[in-house]
């Protein structure tokens, strides 16, 4: 009798232990007694979620400035998505995890420990399953490249908006069974399951990982192979050459964010089946510093996906050079404007006439240099003599011909004058 109630004691506390966890790592569980890694773990942390918050935001921009100038594609609209879901986890749910880390109690509030958690994994799902997506559109792109831009852009923001309503549907007890509770002197930011819900909550667990992590990613990588296979058997030369190159960077850039996000986010899966299956097991908790090391990988990620972009996207480094010399104010230098020394227009060359028995200088010969003890003559703009003091022949030729009347009627520049003094004439 003794040894079947001490039994059902050890696993009524097995069921609560398993039932009622720390959410965040750092509230107790993953206490950081080392005074140098308390300082350590929030810098890195910190300058993950600058440098990728600015990353994530250019690529937006860059994304943004291409829908504007054109059609907005699918592949597109959904790069656009990752890069909005891992700018809304550096911003939300990142600096509350690095303040957990330095704190023994929790000091962030209620309505914090309610929806932190529950955010940060709606988004992480809604990155699974924009990335299941965008591996099936990579695909149908490389088959029929025509086909992806005629898609209406109301069926993208439906494949968008479908992908956030499920990824929080899924992430919902997350949501629910989030609360926070004293635990001795001190407040736990925990995830209590209540006896009515344990067993749902059972499946639950068991279910979620395949859900948001294994199917979502393992279907991205069987469509990522297909593509590949795809763009090998249409190396043809009846095929547009552009298309093609267009189509292996884009395969090789999905495929590399599909990649890197499946390593480094697996071992804080590893560290969610430990946490929830271990008291179930009897086996003991994983060790603080897998956990600490599986969450900063989880953070890396949001940074890497636009370092990723950047590197393998011709499109995305045009992109981001010209947003680069529009905010450092890199603009093309002006054209010279007119100032009231240089006329806006050229006028019609009138030369001044020269008094009789001083003829014009040759057209080697140079303006007259001013002496040093006098002031220099303001030049007339008129004069047929040009800035370097040369008499243009053409000009020299047409004004003496006038004053002397020797113009030819075959040469004459001006026959309407020579006309009507003819007909004067003629008239007296």
């Amino acid at each position: 009798m003794d040894q079947s109630l001490q039994q059902s004691v050890n696993i009524s506390k097995m069921n609560n232990s398993m039932d009622k966890h720390s959410v965040f790592e750092g509230d107790g569980h993953v206490l950081l007694n080392s005074p140098e890694l308390k300082l350590l773990v929030p810098a890195i942390l910190g300058i993950v979620c600058v440098l990728g918050f600015a990353g994530n935001m250019f690529a937006m921009a860059v994304l943004v400035n291409n829908a504007l100038k054109s059609k907005l594609t699918l592949i597109n609209g959904l790069i656009l998505n990752l890069a909005l879901a891992d700018g809304l986890v550096l911003a939300f749910a990142a600096p509350f995890k690095g303040a957990s880390y330095t704190r023994a109690s929790w000091t962030l509030g209620w309505f914090v420990c309610k929806t932190c958690d529950g955010f940060l994994n709606s988004c992480m799902t809604a990155k699974s399953f924009t990335i299941a997506v965008m591996a099936k559109s990579c695909y149908r792109y490389v088959s029929n490249p025509g086909k992806q831009v005629n898609i209406r852009q109301k069926a993208i923001l439906t494949a968008l908006l479908f992908t956030w309503v499920f990824a929080c549907l899924v992430s919902l007890p997350h949501w629910m069974f989030t609360a926070l509770q004293r635990d001795g002197d001190r407040l736990a930011c925990v995830q209590d399951v209540p006896e009515s819900a344990r067993y749902a909550m059972a499946v639950y667990v068991k279910a979620y990982p395949l859900v948001a992590y294994c199917g979502p990613l393992s279907f991205a990588l069987l469509c990522f192979w297909r593509t590949y296979g795809r763009c090998q058997r249409r190396s043809s030369k009846t095929q547009n050459l552009r298309t093609q190159i267009r189509s292996r960077q884009l395969t090789v850039m999905l495929f590399s964010l599909t990649v890197a996000t499946a390593v480094l986010w697996l071992p804080q899966w590893v560290w969610w089946v430990w946490v929830r299956h271990a008291a179930e097991m009897g086996g003991p908790p994983p060790p603080p510093l897998f956990a600490l090391s599986s969450e900063l990988l989880m953070f890396a990620i949001s940074l890497f996906n636009p370092l990723l972009v950047l590197s393998l996207s011709d499109e995305f480094r045009d992109g981001y050079s010209g947003l680069w010399r529009r905010f450092t104010l890199r603009k093309p230098l002006p054209k010279n404007k007119p100032n009231p020394h240089t006329p806006s227009a050229p006028k019609s060359p009138c030369p001044r006439r020269e008094p009789a028995g001083f003829p014009l200088p040759h057209v080697t010969e140079r303006a007259e240099q001013p002496k040093p003890d006098e002031d220099p003559k303001p030049e007339d703009p008129d004069s047929p003599v040009n800035k370097d003091g040369i008499v243009l022949p053409d000009l020299e030729q047409f004004w003496h011909e006038r004053e002397t009347g020797r113009t030819s009627l075959e040469n004459d520049p001006v026959p309407w004058e020579h006309q009507n003094q003819a007909e004067v004439k003629q008239q007296l």
